[in-house]
This record gives structure tokens, sequence and C-alpha cells, in this order.
């Protein structure tokens, strides 16, 4: 049997956490609907909207997966209030198919789209922070697909749904446009440091304009 933590390292622990959030030892699988089948002589991940260039970018599996690997630790916070610290990601930065396929200068947000029309809308500075990843494996291992495999997204300093998995492609934006969950009442932005977790704790400027 392994020792008792120390109430220090139970403390230490405690101070990573946004507030309202409990550590979690695992990995819950958390989604709502079925799990999408991979069929990756079908798959492309896309990149629309307003491109600098006005074309659209497209990477098949195969292409995708050639893209430049980068690993990052990073946590993860969910809004049904359980974090995973520490945890090891592999996969694309968000920022690394920006450089592929920019923006056109108006761009604002992105619309990140994922399988059955999931979407969920981010900031483009948050989009292309220094640890947004388009993840592949978690430790060292594939997804599975019940966490997001093929692709999935992880942005460490917004609550997890602001990452979906099986992740198709990305919108470019000039105006801010709520997505799947925003749109059914959860916070625009979602910064769990702040406990965003709904859409009646938006302030002014949080949402888009009406």
């Amino acid at each position: 049997m392994g020792q008792p933590e120390s109430r220090e390292h139970r403390a230490s622990e405690q101070s990573e956490l946004p507030p309202g959030q409990r550590l979690q030892r695992g990995w819950p699988v958390t989604h709502y609907g079925p799990v999408p089948k991979f069929k990756p002589d079908r798959w492309e991940f896309r990149v629309f909207g307003a491109t600098a260039d006005g074309e659209k970018h497209c990477w098949n599996h195969q292409e995708f997966s050639e893209l430049p690997f980068s690993s990052v630790v990073a946590d993860l916070h969910c809004v049904t209030k359980f974090s995973m610290l520490g945890a090891e990601w592999g996969g694309v930065l968000a920022r690394d198919v920006v450089a592929l396929a920019p923006p056109a200068p108006q761009v604002t947000h992105v619309m990140v789209w994922a399988e059955y029309g999931f979407s969920s809308n981010l900031r483009l500075d948050d989009f292309t922070s220094e640890r947004a990843l388009f993840a592949t494996h978690k430790g060292g291992e594939l997804l599975t697909a019940e966490h997001g495999f093929p692709l999935r997204l992880v942005v460490p300093h917004l609550y997890a749904w602001k990452g979906p998995k099986w992740v198709r492609g990305i919108e470019y934006m000039s105006a801010d446009r709520r997505g799947f969950w925003e749109e059914r009442g959860y916070h625009n932005i979602g910064d769990p440091w702040k406990e965003q977790r709904y859409s009646y704790q938006e302030e002014p400027g949080d949402g888009p304009e009406l």
C-alpha cells in the first residue's frame, strides 16, 4: 500500500486548482451524443472562412499526421468541476496550423468545428496561445475514441468544453458568434480561474454583440 499524502502535498495540489474545481485522479469520459466512427479515407481537416488568401485549406488524415509534432504539459479543467493536472499532450500546435493557413487581418475569433456539427467559439488570441494544441496523444499514447480520437483541441487556460473532441476544422471569423454549448447557456469565454461557467455571468464585452 502507498503512503498517505502529506497535508503539504494536498495543499500544493489544491493551490493549482481553479475555484470550485476538485482534483481528478483518472480521466472521466464526458460528451454529448454518440462516439463517431473514424473513417480515415474520408477524414479531412479544413481551415476556411476569412483566410488571408481567401482559399480553403485542407489536409487528409495522412497529411495532418505529418505536420510538426509538439508536446505540452497542461491541465484540463472540466466545467463539471473536475480537474486533471499535469497531463502530457502530443499533437499539432494550433499556432502551427495558423502559420500554415493564416487568417485575414480582420479576424478576431475562430469557430472550431467537430463531428455532428458541434462547435466552440474562441478568441483568436486564446486559440493561438502557446499551449493550445490539436491533440492526437495523451501520455505518449494515442487518444481513445471516447476521448476524442483522432483529434481533439486542448486549450489549457479555458474550460475543457472550449476544446471539442473529434475536431474536423476551424473557421476564421471577423466577428464573434456562439458555438454549440455557448448557445445553450455556457459562458462565451470560459476562463476557469474566473469561474466563467454560465452565460448569466457574462460581463459587457464577454459575448457577441446583439
